[in-house]
């Protein structure tokens, strides 16, 4: 019995009623401590390096991380917090404080579930992949140069959120660069690159984590800890606490939380496609929403910052064996575990090897090779992505997105338009003289005119439309448009259309449709449009048409 609609059904009620076995359990398990151990250094790095705490990242990875895997509409998704939150997430805290970040993230969770009820999880989809890739690229840039503090141990107050004002930061207080922290920061890219290519299943940013933190504390090392900024890190989940709202804020914060929703649901779509091809699966994208909902109301509730799928995370878990949403949950678990038996542990780990470990993300994220590809691609695609890249470096990533968007969707438009062909059929066939079994075999008296559209009958397409039949000062007694090659069409195409009837009209001359398909009729008949055309103006063959223009032409 399904609690749920199927397209809103987590895969672990299908995996659940479909069986599962030991074997099952102990293979997911086994993948779920793995992933649990990469987590808890990202978890922690990426909520530093967005303004939270430490361990608001870890309850982020593990309450958003359970709530995905449970609800989620992927087997093997890994959720939790991921850079490509960062800089959004540091611009809010940096303007509102962290409790403006729980309201925005609250919201943005409502607004995921409202947009998986109404099944909008395949149109997320076709966000174009220009904008995703200027993005992606540039919140890698973006974390990588928040690094260069951490990395170089220079001696700074307070980081401003913006690149620029970073970088001159930066140069003020490249004096106070410290030996050491550069050395563990060096250290820890290092392991983590040699130990890529060492065939085990401990992780190498846990690997390098260890390393660094054992070399920093066993030679005395003066360097910055997380201790040391932020203090011990509680061995414990905070307590439900549903944050302040600051009902004058709150228009100031729909805008983030639309991001972040949108971030949230293009993100964890794109790793659930990628995992899809990974295991040979097929996710349900609005399940996965739904999820996603659920997780980004709950973690900001425990203490937690925006979630969402994390693609490095779930290829380990299918890499380790992962494949049910089993795995997903005994990655929270454990890092629950972790917290509360060695949290204060955390406390010791360097800066400089966070600031290692986040390069590396921002490199491995930064689609550099994508990036280069689309530079040779298409000038509009090339236009989007280095829009949406430079907004997102230069001013925040809501403005990118949607910039990025907006750009995108009205080159998309102007294309469309230029594909779509609106002529007059005289100029290629003299109908007078020849017949065909194209034109049904029929002959077409004078002051008849036939025009053709080719392609979608859209706004980007209607100025086109206009101009081509009214572009005549001659004025024929009859216009057949003929629209078998047209399968869809807008609210602005059923205006021009509506509007040349009536011009055509005024100069004594009937429009007539032919070959008109089914979601065209269909806007026709709900818009009034077909009324005010007249039915009798509207014919499902070519023949018809032409026999209806005789009778008019033969009426005069």
């Amino acid at each position: 019995m399904r609690l749920l609609p199927p397209e809103l059904e987590p895969k672990l009620f299908t995996v659940l009623r479909e069986g599962y076995s030991a074997r099952d359990l102990a293979r997911d398990a086994l993948s779920g401590v793995v992933v649990a151990v990469v987590a808890l250094p990202l978890a922690i790095a990426f909520a530093i390096a967005s303004g939270a705490r430490p361990e608001q990242g870890l309850y982020t990875a593990i309450v958003a991380g359970f709530l995905i895997s449970a609800f989620g509409g992927s087997r093997v998704q890994i959720g939790g917090p991921t850079g490509a939150f960062v800089v959004l997430v540091a611009s809010v805290i940096a303007e509102f404080g962290y409790e403006g970040l729980a309201v925005a993230t609250l919201m943005a969770g409502c607004l995921l579930v409202v947009m998986a009820l109404a099944r909008l999880g395949d149109v997320i989809r076709f966000i174009p992949y220009p904008v995703v890739v200027g993005f992606t690229a540039g919140i890698a840039l973006i974390i990588a140069a928040g690094q260069v503090g951490d990395a170089l141990g220079l001696e700074i107050e307070t980081l401003p959120p913006g690149f620029l004002a970073r970088a001159g930061i930066y140069a003020r207080t490249i004096d106070t660069a410290r030996p050491e922290a550069v050395g563990i920061f060096l250290l820890t890219i290092a392991i983590i690159q040699v130990w890529s290519r060492v065939p085990s299943r401990v992780p190498g940013p846990l690997v390098a984590l260890l390393a660094t933190t054992g070399v920093a504390h066993g030679f005395g090392l003066d360097i910055e800890t997380i201790q040391s900024r932020f203090g011990d890190v509680p061995r414990a989940l905070p307590s439900f606490r549903f944050p302040v709202i600051d009902w004058g804020l709150l228009p100031d914060l729909v805008s983030p939380a639309i991001t972040i929703a949108l971030l949230a649901a293009i993100e964890s779509l794109l790793s659930a496609v990628v995992s899809d091809g990974l295991i040979g699966g097929r996710h349900r994208s609005n399940a996965e929403l739904l999820a996603q909902g659920i997780a980004n109301i709950a973690s900001p509730l425990l203490g937690g910052i925006p979630a969402t799928g994390a693609i490095a995370r779930t290829a380990t878990n299918v890499r380790n064996g992962g494949r049910t949403p089993i795995a997903g949950i005994v990655h929270a678990v454990t890092l629950l575990l972790i917290v509360l038996l060695a949290g204060g542990s955390a406390s010791l780990i360097p800066m400089a090897t966070l600031a290692g470990i986040l390069v590396i993300v921002a490199y491995n994220m930064s689609e550099w090779r994508a990036f280069i590809r689309l530079r040779r691609g298409p000038r509009s695609d090339l236009l989007v992505l280095v829009t949406t890249f430079s907004l997102t470096v230069g001013i925040d990533l809501t403005v990118a997105i949607q910039a990025g968007v907006v750009l995108a969707a009205l080159l998309f438009m102007r294309r469309m338009a230029e594909v779509t062909e609106v002529k007059a059929l005289r100029d290629v066939i003299d109908y007078e003289n020849v017949e065909s079994a194209e034109n049904g075999g029929v002959f077409l008296p004078h002051g008849v005119e036939v025009f053709e559209i080719n392609g979608s009958f859209c706004f980007g397409a209607a100025r086109k439309f206009t101009e081509t039949l009214l572009a005549s000062r001659s004025a024929p007694r009859v216009v057949i448009l003929r629209m078998r090659h047209v399968l869809a069409m807008d609210a602005t195409g059923l205006h021009a259309l509506e509007d040349v009837a009536a011009r055509l009209r005024g100069r004594g001359t009937d429009l007539l449709l032919s070959g008109v398909h089914a979601q065209p009729l269909v806007a026709l008949e709900r818009s009034g449009a077909l009324e005010r055309l007249g039915h009798d103006h509207v014919f499902d063959g070519f023949s018809d048409a032409v026999a209806r223009a005789r009778l008019l032409v033969d009426a005069e």
